[in-house]
């Protein structure tokens, strides 16, 4: 599939889906004469390197020349400044209750207006890697920021001879337009201090405003993509996905849905000490087709923290950029990054496709399991849900803590417990079509539902190691499961050391109380946001009858 980028002029009416006051007020500032089309790659890492406050490491970029870089790259660092996260409080996403276009449209005509005296870079990417799903985006962005620039074709898939030729033989997916991002990190307004992030998915438009940090151009061009890719018979999925092929043949793909720091990208790269043939997809987007089960991954590189990277880890041989990180001297005289989240929280890489050797852009092979990685000190290790309504209610619910790759406002707690439906704080559309979509998975497809808890429970934090052997327990079906205490529909399996006492009181106290404020949360959102969220009597019902 790909989207439209030219139209008929008898066709360009208020009628048609590409054009409203927002979408042509944004792609309208990518024609002027003073943007520069840049869309070759070798040349977006020399400007990149010249910006100025870039920092050129010692530290060479592996095989560049297979990924489309020049002989001798080398990994090049760049640091915001106070905000090195994404701002969930700048978000205006047009169709929401009580957001009306007219009320920004003089906000964007001003925003467009200004640069104007600027120079402009006006690039271009495909998002989704398969013939199946593939979306033009186009992003127009301020000399000084090449750095973002350079990062955004590296997150994506850079315009090339094998990619194009690909995209002209993709289906048309109906009237969608390509996605147009208008970007101004220098851009300031007295009603909006922290920034503004505006969204028109229904025509595939956004203006990211006064936002510098990468993250948000990255989940802002992603938010659009998912919500195409939702209009026309996919699961968005935020989330790493994974095949594992056993001895005897038999193949098990896996997707685990989680926020940063949930273990995700570690589970889905996890190399089970090669009892498995495993093939990766993603480890942070991706696509499921309700048709039959097949996945498209939307980005070739990975977005990783830096955080449990040191700089002599083997895996920093793949990076290409880096951000918010430090820089020193090494002995030998070389300028080397400083990582592990010394100089902030959050610090960031983009690392080649390489990385995972066994890396593929699609899976023909059904998806067979789910899983939704939780922080929530009241569960085990893993529960199994076997009814389909619970299964995806359950991945509405999905518990967490706050992330360091989120700027918080103040008073916010970020400890607290929170939920985040599907782990996607980036939606743009109803709740309910992922709840759905999610459903008929469970329920037609025959896909099996787990939480795994990659948290604490109780008090004892749950290592990797022991949620590396559930997953592998699960593909080897060698998992015994039994009933959950007295809660009905969900079954766990005794891991040493994790196992709940349901004789002690204060344990079930807890466990009713975790259930009882997901029941809570499900009931907000019938008036949260005018109750565009709300999902369906079932689903609540599903959660209150695991407490009866």
């Amino acid at each position: 599939m790909s989207t439209n980028s030219r139209y008929e002029r008898d066709k360009i009416t208020t009628g048609n889906i590409a054009f409203s006051p927002s979408r042509t007020t944004i792609e309208t500032a990518f024609y002027g004469n003073n943007v520069q089309k840049m869309v070759d790659l070798k040349e977006a890492y020399k400007l990149a390197q010249a910006a100025q406050g870039t920092i050129t490491t010692d530290m060479p970029v592996y095989k560049p020349t297979e990924i489309g870089l020049p002989d001798g790259a080398q990994i090049l660092l760049f640091n915001d400044g106070e905000t090195v996260g994404r701002f969930a409080g700048a978000r205006i996403i047009l169709g929401e209750k009580g957001i009306v276009e007219a009320d920004f449209a003089a906000v964007l005509r001003e925003a467009a207006y200004l640069t104007r005296y600027k120079k402009m870079y006006h690039t271009e990417t495909y998002i989704g890697l398969d013939e199946d799903f593939m979306v033009k985006a186009n992003l127009l962005i301020p000399e000084t920021y090449e750095n973002t620039m350079y990062n955004w074709l590296l997150n994506f898939q850079y315009l090339n001879n094998f990619y194009d030729d690909m995209y002209s033989k993709s289906k048309k997916i109906g009237t969608e337009p390509d996605i147009f991002i208008l970007s101004d990190p220098d851009w300031k307004h007295p009603k909006f201090p922290d920034g503004l992030a505006y969204f028109d998915p229904e025509h595939n438009c956004a203006a990211l405003l006064g936002l510098r940090y990468f993250g948000e151009h990255k989940k802002g061009t992603l938010t659009l993509a998912w919500g195409i890719a939702n209009r026309n018979g996919y699961a968005s999925c935020h989330g790493g996905l994974k095949k594992m092929e056993r001895t005897d043949g038999k193949k098990h793909v896996m997707g685990v849905f989680g926020l940063s720091g949930s273990g995700k990208s570690t589970l889905t790269h996890a190399k089970h000490d090669g009892k498995y043939n495993v093939t990766v997809l993603h480890d942070d987007a991706y696509i499921i087709s309700s048709e039959n089960g097949s996945t498209v991954a939307m980005e070739p590189s990975y977005f990783d923290k830096t955080q449990d990277y040191p700089l002599t880890s083997g895996d920093n041989k793949f990076l290409i950029t880096v951000q918010n990180c430090g820089a020193t001297i090494d002995a030998a005289g070389k300028k080397v990054i400083v990582t592990e989240d010394i100089r902030n929280g959050n610090g960031r890489a983009i690392k080649s496709k390489l990385w995972a050797s066994n890396r593929v852009d699609k899976m023909s092979d059904p998806i067979n399991t789910i899983v939704w990685l939780m922080k929530d000190h009241s569960l085990p290790p893993v529960i199994k849900l076997e009814n389909p309504t619970l299964a995806s209610v359950m991945g509405a619910v999905l518990a967490t803590k706050r992330s360091s790759a989120e700027k918080l406002s103040e008073g916010v707690d970020k400890d607290a417990l929170i939920f985040e439906p599907y782990a996607n704080p980036f939606r743009t559309y109803p709740l309910n079509q992922d709840y759905e979509k999610f459903k008929a998975l469970f329920e037609h497809r025959g896909v099996q539902c787990f939480i795994i808890n990659t948290g604490h429970f109780l008090e004892k934090k749950i290592p990797k190691e022991v949620t590396i052997g559930i997953i592998e327990q699960i593909v080897d079906e060698t998992a015994v499961f039994k009933d959950f205490g007295n809660l009905k529909g969900i079954k766990t399996m005794d891991v040493e050391g994790f196992v709940p006492d349901f004789d002690d009181p204060s344990y079930n106290e807890l466990l009713i109380k975790q259930m009882h404020n997901r029941i809570e949360y499900l009931n907000s959102l019938k008036t949260f946001k005018g109750g565009r969220d709300a999902l369906p009597e079932e689903a609540i019902e599903a959660v209150e009858a695991v407490t009866k």
